[in-house]
């Protein structure tokens, strides 16, 4: 959804502050993220608990809207992060503040104890993945292909198990998709790093980093959502 291609001959040299200082946007910026869904999150569930459940019941239409408007809001951000880097930031944050309403629904069905484990085994997972991405010199776009290949595989099966409805086929995708979204949050911070090197000095940096956020932000999600699955397959049953 960007238009950076990673053309091998293409070298820009960069200096390591510059570098550094583009890696610490983007983890702030994403850090940012995770904690805004989670105090959305916890506000959903707390203090505006009453009234956000009784709205999705008084207008059951308004849950699609829940769902579709980060999707929107992720195109606009990857769309929009060089020219209007404020913008997306902003769009960022939005999206951060939907998906915690999200957590806060989907919570609804999990203990505490299996939360806090999702949460906790994600970032382990996030942590070390996005740093192996990051200081590796091993090229990881041919595990990024497969990973995004067998991601769109994964969404259609999806689609198919919502009229399945079976709980051991859902429970299977979730260690796949954790597989996927492991392998993406390395692709990911390496391509971020190499798209800086090779236009850091033509774009706007802060619009990379707004970027790169959004993308190691949806990665974390997904493992969490994944993790949360797996952990909380008895909370469910």
């Amino acid at each position: 959804m960007n238009n950076f291609s990673q053309e091998p001959g293409r070298r820009v040299v960069t200096d390591a502050a510059g570098l550094n200082s583009f890696l610490t946007r983007m983890y702030g910026n994403m850090t940012l993220a995770v904690l805004v869904s989670a105090f959305s999150a916890y506000l959903t569930m707390g203090v505006f608990r009453s009234a956000v459940f009784g709205f999705f019941s008084a207008h059951p239409g308004m849950v699609w809207v829940i769902l579709l408007l980060p999707i929107a809001l992720s195109m606009g951000v990857s769309f929009s992060a060089t020219r209007n880097p404020v913008g997306a930031f902003v769009m960022l944050m939005l999206t951060a503040i939907i998906y915690g309403v999200e957590f806060a629904i989907i919570a609804g069905v999990y203990s505490g104890a299996s939360i806090a484990s999702a949460f906790v085994s994600s970032a382990a997972v996030f942590v070390t993945m996005a740093l192996y991405g990051t200081i590796t010199k091993r090229d990881l776009s041919k595990f990024g292909a497969h990973a995004m290949a067998a991601l769109i595989a994964l969404m259609i099966a999806y689609l198919i198990n919502m009229f399945l409805q079976s709980p051991a086929i859902a429970y299977i995708f979730s260690f796949i998709a954790v597989i996927i979204f492991t392998v993406l949050t390395a692709w990911d911070a390496q391509k971020m790093k190499q798209i800086y090197i090779n236009y850091g000095g033509e774009v706007s940096t802060n619009g990379l980093a707004v970027l790169g956020a959004l993308q190691l932000y949806l990665d974390f999600v997904n493992l969490f959502i994944s993790l949360l699955q797996i952990f909380g397959m008895s909370d469910r049953n």
